[in-house]
Parts: structure tokens; C-alpha cells; sequence
């Protein structure tokens, strides 16, 4: 019994948490897209992040400072196994399919070191993907220990230093004169441009900015002074994210001209004008490098969270003990391997058809509207044990729970619904569209339902079986 008490006394500090949650959230990866909009980006930004961001951080300190097990334990103390094993799918399954898209622009940056050309090589990117997330999945299987001390520093030096140097070189940039491309005459609009249904899109499309927010609370056993550290957590990791998200958009819009913006290398053509002010063009290549990391630490830090809810879900029985498996540090090694294999299948999709990117990007769509239905079990779940338990202790409690709670699950439902309306410059027939959406949804998200009809007293793991570090597996 020393040891757990051991490891619990020697856990993660509430900043390193925080620093976790900000690398789990935060990325200079799609500042690029809200760049054009200039001083509009500001309300695009804010906006979502109070009817988005700020409700899943509230609700998850509190539903982490009273109960183990991150979204399965939360959904699962309100409406039982089944329903917290559907919420913890739609996570895990928008993590498998999150993971190639996000490596791919990996793969970018790594490019834009050495030839931008390879961008665009497919067998290049499906390459990239393939080394660099099973180079991710051995180091998430040293442990939370080492994946904390990965993701922590990662994010320091592949997140807030690049966008803290957007920042400062932009302001340098324009001390020695340079061109603002950023509009702020007396008729700029702080309002993006009202379009009909894109600018709603727009608006909700950057609520899935901040998802996530809740992905490290599956942690939380693993942290000293959970009910106190975790709150404290969540409202330093929201501060960096805003930082992180708009300053540096700003910047961007700056150093480069609102129709020349590329989504995918806005932040290096960024770079390079203002490297290029300045005399050290090769600043760039330094910049593209570090974000790199920051990439790589992301992934590793997205790697064992969803996929651990799922391994309390198994040894609740509902998954076979062959998926049970852990090794010496704890960590799910089974069902690491089975999402390495999907995100591998994934990948070289890349290398072999065609025009692939379209294809990822419906995937990945789908993946969001089963995240945002997690995010509806979620806030309903708190609004329920806040109603049916509100003697449970919490470490926190979310002020005003009732709005923050029904503000939350109303943000995610837009969200849903708007999901299905079409990106501008899409040619696809609306009706096959919506279709494809609701049967991709349908097929990735029975997973629950599946397993729960197959399931077998079997499964369900001996107490003795678990691994004697892994805290949070034992409390849940």
C-alpha cells in the first residue's frame, strides 16, 4: 500500500498540469485561418471561448475535483457504464483521427526546413506520420512521468516560444519601419463581415479551437492536491490558450496581406517577412524547427489521455482483458498498439491516393461531431450530479452551474447542427454530403454498442490484476 502513496506524493504539480492542458489545446497550426480577419479575429476568438471554452474548463474542474476517471467517471457517476462508455468512445475515436491530420502538418513544418516541395509528397507526409507517432507512442509508454516532462517543455519550446517571437517580431518589424498589413483605420470593423450561414460557421468552427480542455482530468489521481490543483490548472492553462490564439494572430495578419495568407505555412511566411526585416533569413528555419517539437509534444500528450479512459472502460468490462493489458509503468500498451494500427492505415492513405486531403477532411468531420457529442453528455452529466449529488465534496464548483452548464451543451449542439452545412468552396451535392457525414457517424461511433452486446463477465478485471502504479485506474 507504501507505494501508490509514494507516487501520489511525488505527482504533477498543478502548473506542470496546466502547461499538459495548454499543449493538449493550444497551437500555432490554425492561426493561419483566423489571420485575414484582422482585429475581427479578436471577436472570433473570444466569443467561442465564452460560450465554449470557458464553460468545458469550468465543468471539467469541478467534475475532476469530485470524481476520478476524467469523462467515463464523470458520465458514468450520472448515468452509468454505458453511457460513460459512449462518451469516452467519441474522445478516443476523434483522437485516432485527429492524429494524421495533425502530423501531416507536422510533416509541413518539417518540409519547410529543408524543400517546401515535400509538403505536398505524399509519401513523404504518410512516411512522416508513421515514424513520428510511433516515435510518440514509445515515449507515452515510459510513463505519465516522462510524457508530463515531454509535454511540459514541448509546449514551452515549440508553442509559446514561436508564438511569443511572432509577437515580438512583429513589433520590431514595424520599429524598423516595416508595412502593417493588419487594418486599423477608423472603418475597420471589429465584427467579421456578416455572410449568412458561413459566418455562423466561421463562429462555431472555432468553438472546436479550444476541444480538449477536459482531455488531461483522466490525470488527475496522478497530481498533488487534486480538488485544490486541478481548478487552479484549468484557469492558467485557459489564460495561456487565449495568449497563445490571439496575439500571435494578430502578428500574422501584420507581416502578411489578409489574400496571401496560406493556411497551412502562414505562420512561416510570417516568419519570413519579418526575419527578412531584420537581415537573418535563416530565423525561419530555427522558427519552423521549434514548432516541430511543439507538434511532437502535442501528440505525445493527446496519446495516453483519451486512450486511458478507455482502459478504465475495459476492466469495467466492457472491453476483453486482452485490451486490458498494461505495462511496468502503468500505461495501456494493447490499446495504444490497436490505435497505432488504425492511425498507421491512416497514414498511408497518404502515400497511396490520390488527392487524399479531401478525404481526411470529411473524416475528420465526422470525428468532430461524435467529439461534440461527448461534449453534450458532458455538460448534461454535471448539470445531473450537481441535481442528484450535490453532497458529493468537490474541490470546486462551478459558479452559476445551471447557466454555465446549459450555455455549454447549447454551444456544443449549434456546433453539431452547423457542422453539417457545407465549407465554402465545397462542390458536393448537399444531400449526399449530409448523408455521408450521418453514415460516418453512425459506423465510427457503434463501437459502444458493439462491444456492450459481446460483452462477457470474463472481462471484467480481478482487483489484484491491475498495475499497483496506476492510480487512476484503481479509483475509478
Amino acid at each position: 500500500m507504501s507505494t501508490p502513496t509514494k507516487k501520489k506524493a511525488a505527482g504533477l504539480s498543478w502548473i506542470t498540469m496546466a502547461l499538459l492542458t495548454t499543449t493538449a489545446v493550444a497551437s500555432v497550426r490554425g492561426l493561419p485561418a483566423m489571420a485575414p480577419y484582422g482585429l475581427a479575429s479578436i471577436f472570433l476568438y473570444v466569443l467561442p471561448a465564452i460560450v465554449f471554452l470557458v464553460p468545458v474548463a469550468l465543468v471539467a474542474a469541478e467534475l475532476a475535483s469530485g470524481w476520478n476517471g476524467g469523462v467515463f467517471g464523470w458520465v458514468k457517476a450520472a448515468y452509468g457504464d454505458r453511457m460513460g462508455f459512449v462518451a469516452i468512445w467519441q474522445q478516443w475515436m476523434q483522437n485516432v483521427v485527429w492524429f494524421p491530420a495533425q502530423l501531416a502538418f507536422f510533416a509541413g513544418a518539417l518540409a519547410y526546413v529543408f524543400n517546401p516541395d515535400l509538403g505536398s509528397n505524399g509519401v513523404f507526409v504518410g512516411a512522416t506520420i508513421l515514424i513520428v507517432y510511433w516515435l510518440a507512442t514509445l515515449i507515452s509508454l515510459r510513463g505519465m512521468s516522462f510524457t508530463a516532462f515531454v509535454g511540459s517543455k514541448g509546449l514551452i519550446v515549440g508553442t509559446l516560444i514561436p508564438a511569443a517571437m511572432l509577437v515580438v517580431m512583429a513589433l520590431i518589424y514595424l520599429a524598423k519601419g516595416g508595412q502593417s498589413e493588419l487594418e486599423t483605420g477608423s472603418g475597420t470593423s471589429w465584427l467579421p463581415a456578416f455572410t449568412g450561414i458561413a459566418s455562423i460557421v466561421l463562429i462555431v468552427s472555432n468553438f472546436l479551437a479550444y476541444a480538449g480542455m477536459e482531455m488531461n482530468a483522466v490525470h488527475v489521481t496522478d497530481m498533488i492536491n487534486p480538488k485544490k490543483g486541478f481548478p487552479k490548472a484549468i484557469g492558467l492553462a485557459s489564460i495561456l490558450i487565449l495568449l497563445v490564439f490571439i496575439p500571435p494572430t494578430l502578428a500574422i495578419a501584420v507581416g502578411v496581406p489578409a489574400k496571401s495568407v496560406d493556411l497551412t505555412t502562414g505562420v512561416m511566411q510570417a516568419f519570413d517577412v519579418f526575419f527578412q526585416k531584420v537581415g537573418i533569413p535563416w530565423g525561419t528555419s530555427v522558427m519552423a524547427l521549434l514548432i516541430v517539437v511543439g507538434i511532437l509534444a502535442s501528440v505525445v500528450t493527446w496519446i495516453p489521455g483519451p486512450s486511458r479512459g478507455l482502459l478504465l472502460v475495459a476492466k469495467d468490462g466492457y472491453l476483453p482483458p486482452s485490451l486490458q493489458k498494461t505495462n511496468a509503468a502503468g500505461v495501456q500498451i494493447n490499446i495504444l498498439i490497436v490505435q497505432g494500427i488504425i492511425v498507421s492505415i491512416l497514414a498511408l492513405l497518404f502515400a497511396v491516393v490520390p488527392n487524399v486531403s479531401s478525404a481526411f477532411w470529411i473524416l475528420s468531420a465526422m470525428a468532430v461531431q461524435l467529439y461534440l457529442i461527448m461534449y453534450m453528455i458532458m455538460f448534461l452529466a454535471a448539470l445531473k450530479l450537481r441535481r442528484t449529488q450535490p453532497d458529493v465534496v468537490r474541490g470546486f464548483r462551478t459558479p452559476a452551474m445551471k447557466l454555465v452548464g446549459w450555455v455549454g451543451f447549447a454551444a456544443s449542439v449549434l456546433a453539431f447542427l452547423i457542422g453539417f452545412a457545407q465549407p465554402t468552396g465545397s462542390n458536393i451535392n448537399n444531400f449526399i454530403y449530409v448523408g455521408f457525414l450521418l453514415a460516418g457517424i453512425l459506423v465510427l461511433g457503434c463501437g459502444p454498442f458493439i462491444f456492450y452486446a459481446l460483452r462477457k463477465p470474463s472481462w471484467i478485471a480481478l482487483p489484484e490484476a491491475e498495475p499497483t502504479d496506476t492510480t487512476a485506474a484503481s479509483n475509478s
